[in-house]
């Protein structure tokens, strides 16, 4: 098979053999027999491996880590996402995405759809206080591990499995299961996006050091001190805990500046204009610096002829020719009377950002504290209390306000009761913004105790999509006067349509069966064609157009045509007719007997150079 002629490829990317062709690409004398040498490359790279000292390095390591790398990079081979229009809301006009399953799948299964796609993430991962949901990865069989996890096919009924100090790998169990996630979240943010997790005092110091080897200690933006609580609670013995931890981080630093907290009254009301200055309103800022250089210490005369000189240790922050600039500019201000010490004008209509910078210590007063959150949601949901400790909408809509622009897509897939997707919705309300929200969260079962429960709300996700529904009517009926999508599209983790060969001997009769067909006997094609199309890199709100068994989906800069009915010679014609895109790829099943039409499909591209330039063909 040729480069634009080959089988179709039913699993997600393999990092690690990805990584390898680029440092071949980048240092082919590392190369031999087809493998990357380890120790040639250590050689390249390495300054002076004679030098002992200099070849130590700080590592953070723990049991596991090597594996939790492992289950990073191994690809997604017996998953995909099955649609539930049933759950859904709007589905035909929805741009937002709502999937129920296991993170780390769901994540591997976005990575060709979604990579350098993402603008903001937001996630409030479990804090491991004891008593949180660690989910325990498995290196094989990942989705048969996810199921026994969740308790869908565990027969002790055991749903989830708690971290506790006791096991003796309390700190390891959780690491092993952020670091892979965070991995693959990187993939996903556009080169000038952001991710800001939330933490608390168990775990931020050692999320702290995995993010830095993740995203890297120069792309940490800040570590914010969010108060979530207002007072003390006097039972505590030593300290009463008032505030968590959000950890930001850029995929690059370099590039990536805030927009702002969008101005209010309150700081706009800071400027006036007592000069009448043309240029409009203004405040001043001080114009001494310290510690003091040296040329910038000098004498100014007032308009009112006082002379006066920087504070001692200080300086002027401008040098004397730029002074006398800014000075016969009128952007040197000596107070009403002229005889105070010269300060710089700052002209609101010269601001470089919309907004305020923010500062690293958010208060309740500004972001909403947790019994704030509890209430509003309760409120939201009739007065039942579904969930323990969400996280306020101001909070999270801060998060959104600072990095996204009005058309990015903002991830979360730790999204418990969907406070990011109810955030997302509220700013583009309040800014006439077009964002878009993929929420992920794992199908964990409410306690048959539960008010959930009873309720009918047999799952967390459940809770969840409604959560959405009812913020969403609840901000559009605020909102009257302006449209905006408060629909979701729900997916749902499953196990893959396109059969995957096992070496078992056992298993052989069995295997023969994909001679016959490539797909699983209870799968739809409807199923199939949006599993090829979501492994081809096509988004997960594309619709396709379906003529019978066929379907053409256009996302972004990728066009995929999935091929499972019959055909003829003539069909690459006839795709090139319906084709929007310069480069498409066909995905065809393979008829029974159809093998001389396939021959004929592959000669026809062979010696028609425009169809050649224009098309791949997978099969299947």
């Amino acid at each position: 098979m040729t480069e634009n002629d080959r089988k179709f490829e039913a699993t997600t990317p393999n990092f690690k053999s990805e990584a390898a062709k680029k440092i071949a690409k980048l240092f082919p004398e590392v190369v031999a027999d087809g493998q990357i040498d380890t120790d040639a490359l250590e050689e390249l790279l390495s300054p002076d491996l004679e030098d002992e000292e200099a070849n130590e390095k700080y590592k953070f390591t723990w049991r596991g880590k090597r594996n939790a790398k492992r289950i990073a990079d191994a690809p997604a081979r017996t998953t995909t996402l099955i649609a539930d229009k049933k759950s859904s809301k709007d589905w035909d006009a929805t741009k937002n995405v709502y999937i129920e399953g296991d993170n780390l799948e769901v994540l591997k299964l976005m990575q060709k759809a979604y990579s350098e796609k993402v603008k903001v993430i937001y996630i409030d991962p479990p804090y491991n206080t004891g008593h949180d949901f660690v989910y325990k990865d498995k290196y094989h069989d990942p989705y048969d591990n996810y199921l026994r996890e969740t308790g869908q096919i565990d027969a002790a009924g055991n749903v989830t499995t708690t971290n506790r100090e006791s096991n003796g790998r309390f700190h390891t169990d959780w690491l092993n299961m952020m670091y892979p996630r965070l991995k693959l979240a990187r993939n996903l943010l556009m080169d000038d996006g952001v991710i800001f997790i939330s933490i608390d005092d168990n775990e931020d110091a050692n999320l702290k050091k995995i993010c830095d080897e993740i995203f890297g200690e120069n792309n940490f933006l800040a570590q914010v001190v969010w108060e979530r609580a207002y007072a003390p609670i006097n039972l505590k013995k030593n300290f009463s805990e008032s505030h968590d931890y959000i950890l930001v981080y850029a995929k690059d630093a370099s590039i990536v500046e805030t927009r702002g907290i969008p101005r209010g009254d309150e700081a706009d009301n800071r400027y006036s204009n007592p000069d009448n200055d043309p240029r409009g309103v203004w405040q001043s800022d001080n114009l001494s610096v310290g510690p003091a250089i040296e040329s910038n210490i000098y004498p100014v005369t007032t308009p009112s002829g006082r002379v006066v000189e920087p504070p001692a240790g200080r300086s002027w922050s401008l040098s004397q020719k730029a002074f006398r600039e800014r000075l016969k500019d009128n952007r040197i201000w000596f107070g009403s009377d002229g005889n105070g010490v010269p300060r710089m004008k700052r002209f609101l209509s010269e601001l470089k950002k919309p907004g305020i910078t923010p500062m690293t210590i958010w208060k309740y007063k500004e972001v909403g504290h947790s019994q704030e959150a509890t209430q509003q949601l309760q409120k939201l949901m009739c007065g039942k209390k579904y969930f323990d400790y969400p996280k306020p909408v101001k909070l999270i809509q801060r998060a959104v306000q600072l990095y996204s622009e009005n058309d990015s897509i903002i991830l979360d897939f730790f999204s418990g009761s969907a406070t990011t997707a109810q955030s997302v919705i509220e700013q583009n309300a309040e800014d006439g913004g077009h964002r878009k929200f993929i929420m992920v969260q794992l199908p964990e079962k409410t306690s048959k105790k539960s008010v959930a429960y009873k309720d009918d709300y047999k799952t967390i996700p459940e809770i969840a999509e409604e959560r959405i529904r009812r913020a969403g009517k609840q901000i559009q009926e605020k909102h009257s006067d302006i449209k905006f999508d408060t629909g979701f599209k729900v997916f749902k983790l499953e196990s893959s349509t396109i059969k995957q060969w096992d070496d078992n001997p056992d298993k052989f009769t069995e295997q023969l069966e994909m001679l016959h067909s490539p797909f699983t006997q209870d799968s739809t094609n409807d199923q199939r064609a949006l599993e090829i199309a979501i492994k081809s890199g096509i988004s997960l709100t594309a619709s396709p157009e379906i003529d019978g068994d066929n379907y053409h989906f256009v996302s972004d800069d990728k066009e995929v045509f999935v091929i499972l009915g019959k055909y003829d010679e003539k069909l690459l014609d006839e795709l090139d007719k319906e084709r929007k895109l310069p480069n498409a790829t066909a995905v065809i099943r393979e008829m029974d007997n159809g093998s001389e039409t396939k021959f004929n499909l592959i000669e026809k591209m062979k010696q028609e150079p425009e169809l050649n330039d224009h098309f791949s063909l997978e099969w299947l």
